[in-house]
């Protein structure tokens, strides 16, 4: 199967017959996709944790309440240790991949110091891990109806409530979740 079409800064919306439980219900974000794979970030899965503790266990202060209490994310089952920050572009951090002119992905801590400082990018979601996947592998689980592929959108992304970020990025193909069924067909 030759590479024909890059998913990067599109969103991957589980199908409800997905029942993976790292994947059930959620949305990715995809930050990179090449021949070799892809990777990205699950956006609407919030954990336990707020972005205070993170901050406490990487010895980084911040009095912001706003930024002491904010979601932090289960961006995917792979180095769930990792933290990743996807935001609205803003330069000059070390690790910033700039998937387009408007959304990066930072792994340095110089973004947290940024955000703890309120000098962080207007927009942002913190995550820990990512989802991957091998060379070959993306695509054809979306050939197995696992997945749908659309074009991302930053509303749904950062401004969003969670709880509707799975629906409104089906919506944005035109496709209401609440009527699909969980059964795959094949002709």
């Amino acid at each position: 199967m030759s590479f024909a079409t890059s998913l990067t800064n599109h969103f991957l919306i589980a199908m409800p017959g997905l029942e993976d439980p790292n994947f059930s219900r959620t949305v990715a974000y995809i930050c990179e996709h090449t021949e070799q794979g892809a990777m990205g970030i699950v956006i609407n899965r919030p954990m336990d944790i707020r972005l205070g503790e993170m901050l406490d266990q990487l010895d980084i202060t911040s009095n912001d309440r706003e930024v002491l209490n904010a979601a932090v994310y289960l961006g995917g089952p792979v180095q769930p240790e990792r933290g990743f920050v996807l935001h609205s572009a803003v330069e000059g951090f070390d690790a910033t991949l700039n998937i387009t002119s408007k959304i990066g992905v930072t792994t340095s801590r110089d973004v947290l110091e940024a955000i703890a400082d309120g000098r962080g990018p207007a927009h942002r979601l913190i995550a820990l891990g990512y989802a991957g996947w091998g060379r070959g592998q993306l695509e054809q689980e979306i050939s197995a109806n696992a997945w749908l592929s659309g074009p991302a959108d930053e509303e749904i992304i950062f401004r969003m409530p969670v709880e509707t970020r799975w629906q409104a990025a089906a919506h944005l193909l035109g496709i209401d979740m609440n009527l699909m069924s969980g059964e795959a067909g094949h002709a």
